[in-house]
């Protein structure tokens, strides 16, 4: 059974009881979507840190933090004081090989897990390198920076291939993926080895949010 990473990117009112509706109803992440308006064109950053810093004081349930930002190291040294589960950052904000070490060895060093986010348009190769030293990968299975869209279907195959890679290698990096994953297309991911499915908008405007949930997992 998959593990399910609830973002809370589409929260806007009464969001403290949504996190609680979210928590009894089976999560097991909440996913926290940092934007900050220079790698994705929306801002996310103040909303982000609220909501992170809220969930930090009112649930045990662990705090996914996804930064989809170019200053790295500044929404890392943010994030880390709340002790989230893991932070990942994405492959396209990285200059150079020893930055990306550096940040992975930083995040590491506070006992939280790290990941590295790959964009649809970019090559999964290009993550095999660091694989060996993260916990985990974010597929993006959308473009990075909007909600509500559709998933692509061309990354289902990238999933697959860092899948295999992963067990050839006999890894123990997990794979998650975020963007457009409903009840219609969570078994075409499963079947490519995914284990933690990001969803937002289908499980926050469903109006049984633990049947949602289930029936992802």
């Amino acid at each position: 059974m998959i593990e399910i990473s609830t973002s809370v990117l589409t929260i806007e009112d009464n969001a403290v009881s949504i996190f609680y509706e979210l928590e009894v109803s089976g999560t097991d992440y909440f996913h926290i979507d940092v934007m900050d308006g220079k790698f994705v064109e929306k801002d996310t950053s103040k909303i982000m840190i609220d909501y992170a810093t809220t969930l930090s004081h009112i649930t045990p349930i662990g705090i996914d933090v996804h930064l989809m930002c170019e200053d790295i190291e500044k929404f890392v040294d943010e994030y880390i004081m709340l002790e989230p589960d893991s932070i990942s950052f994405h492959i396209e904000a990285i200059k150079n090989k020893d930055q990306a070490m550096n940040i992975i060895q930083d995040i590491k060093s506070n006992n939280v897990k790290v990941g590295m986010a790959i964009n649809p348009n970019t090559d999964i190769e290009k993550i095999f390198e660091y694989l060996p030293f993260l916990h985990k990968v974010i597929v993006m299975t959308v473009e990075p920076g909007k909600g509500g869209q559709e998933l692509i279907e061309s990354t289902i195959s990238k999933i697959k291939k860092l899948k295999e890679y992963i067990i050839e290698k006999n890894l123990d990096t997990i794979i998650e993926a975020d963007g457009g994953i409903n009840n219609n297309n969570i078994s075409k991911l499963k079947d490519a080895g995914l284990d933690i499915a990001v969803a937002g908008s289908y499980i926050v405007n469903s109006e049984n949010k633990k049947d949602a949930i289930l029936n992802l997992k």
